[in-house]
């Protein structure tokens, strides 16, 4: 007789491939949003491993009883309360790397389309007003002559800041700590750096330490020739000092693909003509995105499998492998 798979909850919305694998290695059990109340008393004694896609609670984690692992699809695992499940001696689980440089990519493509309005330009020309009314108007921001500021030097920063630098632009960055292994400039505060730099790159996790971080101060020591460019949660910028700041021409632009309350964009930033809006597309591409997918299942697999999770978080870390 063949030994009981363990039991995966596959919580809020997750990737097709997730749940494809998930229920071809495991058994599945699939609900809406991370509540109790969806599962029964047997359900939540089973299940041993959740593939996240939605906020994970201490509540939650503590109404499973022989959960082991969550495994999070994204880097950025601030929907999971991390600390509780550390607590329980449950593995928490991110998947950076592989799509560190897709993101990077995006934010060069955002910066240049934020500077030379490139999207604006495309729609110029599709609505026919080339050949109508003649050339684009000249575009008052460039890339050239730039100083860069990365705040938030981790995998993908530091990808973001290659690219650049291949520019030709001095880099500049604000961490809590100094890398030993690169040359650029280091900040110890986030407003020396807005003062020091004109483009501001915000890569940074979400959380209480960095909530609303980029705000009224940051930018206006940024300047009026300054332009933010936001990547990594949305939190991290106050938006109604933003949107002040793009309608006051504090700052000159910027180049956003997170936003506060996703996917719900404020009215004023889209009436804004300084402002370019992605809708959270940064490691949107299949082949990214499988990646991602199958690094989720394979932190579970490892795990409930006794062995060391591919890629813990932090604050798991030490865990290292399965209690016994």
């Amino acid at each position: 007789m063949s030994a009981e798979r363990a039991m995966v909850l596959l919580a809020g919305k997750v990737h097709p491939r997730v749940r494809e694998r998930v229920e071809a290695e495991f058994d599945a059990v699939s609900i809406d949003a991370a509540d109790a109340g969806m599962m029964s008393d047997k359900a939540r004694s089973r299940i041993r491993g959740i593939a996240s896609g939605t906020v994970i609670s201490a509540e939650f984690i503590d109404s499973l009883p022989n959960l082991e692992v969550i495994a999070n699809f994204g880097v950025g695992y601030d929907a999971v309360d991390v600390a509780h499940a550390a607590t329980r001696k449950v593995m928490v689980t991110n998947t950076p790397d592989v799509l560190s440089d897709e993101v990077a990519d995006t934010t060069v493509g955002l910066l240049l389309n934020t500077l030379r309005e490139l999207p604006k330009a495309e729609a110029y020309l599709r609505a026919g007003r080339w050949a109508a009314e003649g050339a684009y108007p000249l575009t008052s921001l460039s890339l050239r002559g730039r100083t860069i500021g990365i705040f938030g030097l981790g995998r993908i920063g530091l990808a973001i800041a290659r690219r650049l630098e291949a520019f030709g632009l001095p880099i500049h960055y604000h961490t809590r700590t100094q890398r030993s292994d690169v040359v650029y400039t280091w900040h110890p505060r986030l407003i020396d750096m807005a003062s020091a730099v004109d483009t501001l790159i915000v890569i940074v996790p979400g959380g209480a330490a960095t909530e609303k971080v980029v705000n009224a101060d940051i930018l206006n020591a940024l300047g009026p020739q300054g332009v933010l460019i936001s990547v990594g949660r949305g939190s991290t910028i106050d938006e109604p000092a933003l949107i002040a700041a793009l309608a006051d021409r504090s700052i000159a632009a910027a180049g956003l693909d997170v936003f506060a309350d996703e996917p719900n964009v404020p009215q004023a930033l889209m009436d804004l003509p300084n402002v370019c809006l992605l809708p959270h597309v940064a490691s949107a591409s299949i082949s990214t995105r499988n990646a991602m997918a199958d690094l989720v299942v394979d932190n579970l697999a490892a795990w409930l499998d006794g062995r060391a999770a591919v890629t813990p978080v932090p604050e798991c870390a030490g865990l290292d492998r399965k209690p016994s």
